[in-house]
């Protein structure tokens, strides 16, 4: 479960450190979440932009 949710050793000291540490591990999960959903949401612009340039562009 530690390795899954990137739960490595805790180098901050207590119980505090401990809170700490689980809190910016769920910061950085939903952020990864965050980042893939963006990168779906704008695949198929990115992708019609890219064909559509190749398109507007032949080699002659």
């Amino acid at each position: 479960m530690k390795a899954e949710g990137h739960l490595g050793r805790c180098y901050l000291k207590g119980r505090a450190g401990d809170a700490a540490n689980v809190v910016l591990s769920a910061v950085g999960h939903n952020l990864r979440r965050i980042l893939a959903w963006r990168r779906e949401l704008l695949r198929p612009f990115l992708w019609q932009t890219l064909v559509g340039s190749a398109k507007l562009n032949p080699a002659s």
